[in-house]
């Protein structure tokens, strides 16, 4: 059967809204409130993405940044997002946009996000436990139905 609306990109589109708006509410709240922390996963190659060079030399497929403590001049706009991180000491500004988004975690509340970008770029949700940055995990078949209980608090 053929999907006229695009219910895939739909619920993609509104994924990565829920990125858009966490660092949102970061930017409101003057840094992150309580124990929250973010673990954005990015495609360093994708469109748009803007990184220095040295980092592209040693990140060239995909970069795992630590929203937490020490970020700054966090931009958060409709199509990407801005802010300048310390690697080896050294600020660094990074332009990211959320298309270039594979996955995000929010350890502190078991929450994350995982976006596949491979032939069908379908999204699917991921408990923050899975989170392994060195290990890419399989795409679900396609039909897989998530059961959301397993990542509702009891």
């Amino acid at each position: 059967m053929t999907d006229y609306i695009g219910y895939d990109a739909l619920t993609q589109a509104a994924m990565r809204g829920v990125v858009r708006e966490a660092l949102k509410r970061a930017l409101a709240n003057g840094g992150l409130p309580g124990e929250h922390h973010f673990y954005i996963t990015f495609r360093t190659k994708a469109p748009g993405v803007k990184v220095a060079d040295y980092l592209m030399e040693r990140f060239p497929e995909d970069m795992t940044i630590v929203v937490q403590h020490q970020f700054w001049d966090l931009e958060v706009n409709e199509g990407h997002f801005e802010i300048i991180l310390k690697f080896s000491g050294v600020p660094q500004h990074l332009f990211v946009p959320y298309a270039a988004i594979t996955r995000f975690v929010d350890p502190s509340v078991n929450f994350g996000l995982t976006f596949e970008t491979a032939a069908k770029d379908d999204a699917v949700i991921a408990p923050a436990a899975a989170f392994q940055p060195a290990a890419p995990e399989p795409a679900p078949a396609a039909g897989t139905v998530v059961n959301l209980d397993a990542f509702r608090r009891k």
